[in-house]
């Protein structure tokens, strides 16, 4: 009679994308890959959890042959990339993050602003003086200032010509808290969302859909809008480069994204 398999340390691996599961150049090394693969081999599941909106995270997705639920939007949408579908998506209440905003500018003075539509073609749209990433993706420049919510909106982008990013998180969610979501979701990304929105939500959505419990789950990530990802989460894994406020709340801390600290880890567990 042969022996039962050992029980799984974890049944359900979340990865962040920037800075975490990408490198630098947004590749995945075949390290890193191949990690995965044990993990999911073993019979774990690998549930992507980004700040990315669906359409700035499809290619990322299409290029890791990756088939199963992605969180994304900060746990706005929860998308299927097998069958390139829209599952669920919030949006924000466009009222109150223009109060939300209102609010902050009487505090710190005018700001750069960007904002990223709904859906799965959604666009993102950049005001006069917001520095856009480079990506594969044009973003649109506003043209007049109410062309920013002439559509439903997953998130609007701060910055701040001064201001860190601390700085101005630390004081939107000081005085806009009540209206709305805040966080920072890397260097020049500071983020209004519906209210009560995180990570959290969308990767507990997605693991009620695969029938896997916080205590299953590992995490991984590096910013500090990961922190409720690593509450909800039984382990969470924090990246050597990562901010310091979730260094601070992690379980352990790993090699950095360029030194495939997930894959430390999950060869660890799974190897």
């Amino acid at each position: 009679m042969s022996a039962a398999p050992p029980p799984l340390p974890y049944r359900l691996v979340a990865t962040d994308l920037d800075g975490t599961l990408l490198r630098a150049d947004h590749s995945v090394s075949e390290r890193t890959r191949e990690a995965l693969g044990l993990a999911t081999g073993a019979g774990a599941a690998h549930i992507v959890v980004t700040g990315r909106a669906v359409p700035w995270t499809k290619h990322i997705l299409d290029a890791l042959d990756y088939r199963g639920l992605a969180v994304c939007g900060q746990g706005a949408q929860l998308y299927h990339a097998g069958e390139q579908r829209l599952l669920t998506s919030v949006t924000l209440d466009r009222q109150l993050a223009g109060l939300a905003l209102a609010k902050i500018e009487a505090e710190v003075g005018p700001l750069y602003l960007a904002a990223s539509r709904d859906g799965l073609d959604g666009a993102v749209v950049v005001g006069p003086g917001y520095r856009s990433q480079e990506g594969p993706l044009p973003v649109i420049p506003l043209q007049e200032p109410a062309d920013l919510w002439s559509a439903p909106l997953n998130k609007i982008y701060l910055q701040h010509p001064s201001l860190s990013d601390d700085a101005l998180a630390e004081i939107a969610l000081a005085v806009a808290g009540g209206l709305v979501g805040v966080t920072m979701a890397g260097a020049g990304i500071v983020e209004l969302l519906p209210l009560g929105l995180t990570k959290a939500t969308g990767l507990s959505l997605a693991a009620r859909r695969l029938g896997v419990k916080p205590a299953d789950t590992i995490a991984f990530g590096d910013m500090p809008n990961d922190i409720p990802m690593f509450g909800w989460a039984a382990h969470g894994v924090a990246m050597a480069n990562a901010h310091d406020d979730l260094k601070a709340v992690a379980d352990e801390i790993t090699a950095s994204n360029e030194e495939d600290g997930i894959a430390v880890v999950l060869e660890r567990l799974f190897g």
